[in-house]
């Protein structure tokens, strides 16, 4: 019997990937959408991640809604956005941008939210954006070093905090796993408050 409660990650992020099968889940599909992340003029942090996790579900669910295969599926998306006051940091694609982001950041806090969207196989959505604040010690010599590794391409910041950057970190508060991709705590209360049967997979109960 197939699984009536399936789940699409609206994502190519095996960080995002990684974070829900944590949880339990085996995501049915991944598809990512393909969107212009850039931020809208005068757009606050807060606002780029949930906006953008919201057009990524929503994206995906007008590409599903006539395909049989996908239909009376939950999509989740999120997004990550690094900022330092109101300034959106971009995800580096360029050693140089990587550096100035580095420099930016260290010795000092910033914060990082992570926007989550979700999708009911009703059409209900629901959108919560997560907060985290995360201090970096004062880098210096470990730039250069940090840029070799290539670990900052393609990353919001130019880190990601489950990798060598982990060693930055003087001091987290919030979600550890927001800041990877995927605040886990607020995607399960979003799941399990629109009748998606987390617990119940956990024991085997729904496949």
């Amino acid at each position: 019997m197939s699984d009536p409660y399936r789940l699409i990650l609206a994502s190519a992020s095996p960080r995002r990937l990684q974070l829900l099968q944590q949880i339990g889940i085996e995501p049915f599909a991944l598809k990512p959408a393909d969107l212009d992340e850039t931020p809208l003029k005068n757009e606050q942090p807060r606002a780029l991640a949930r906006r953008l996790a919201e057009e990524k579900a929503q994206a995906v669910r007008r590409d599903c809604k006539d395909d049989e295969q996908f239909s009376n599926c939950y999509i989740l998306a999120a997004d990550t956005v690094v900022a330092v006051g109101r300034r959106i940091l971009p995800k580096t694609e360029l050693a140089e941008e990587a550096s100035q982001c580095l420099t930016l950041l260290s010795g000092r806090t910033h914060k990082v939210f992570t926007g989550i969207c979700l999708v009911t196989p009703k059409g209900k959505t629901r959108t919560k954006v997560v907060e985290t604040r995360v201090r970096f010690k004062r880098l210096g010599d470990d730039i250069d070093p940090y840029l070799a590794s290539g670990e900052w391409r393609g990353k919001a910041g130019g880190y990601a905090i489950q990798g060598i950057a982990g060693a930055f970190v003087v001091n987290l508060v919030g979600s550890y796993s927001s800041v990877v991709g995927l605040p886990l705590h607020e995607t399960a209360n979003l799941l399990t408050g629109e009748g998606y049967p987390l617990r119940l997979k956990w024991l085997g109960g729904v496949r």
